[in-house]
């Protein structure tokens, strides 16, 4: 299985535990989805994150 098996197998787990969680659960794992990598990013010095810049504009081009 390849790396799009992966998303697939994600994607469908993801929505079946939306479906099947109490709703403060829901709440928790989206604040986590999105916080942890967020305070990742802020922990990062400012030098670090302008090579992290630098490193996804070059993958978009």
């Amino acid at each position: 299985m390849g790396r799009t098996g992966y998303v697939i197998v994600g994607i469908v787990a993801a929505l079946i535990a939306f479906i099947l969680l109490p709703g403060w659960i829901k709440l928790l794992g989206i604040v986590l989805l999105v916080g942890i990598p967020a305070a990742g990013y802020m922990m990062l010095d400012p030098s670090q994150r302008r090579r992290l810049r630098g490193q996804t504009r070059k993958r978009l081009g």
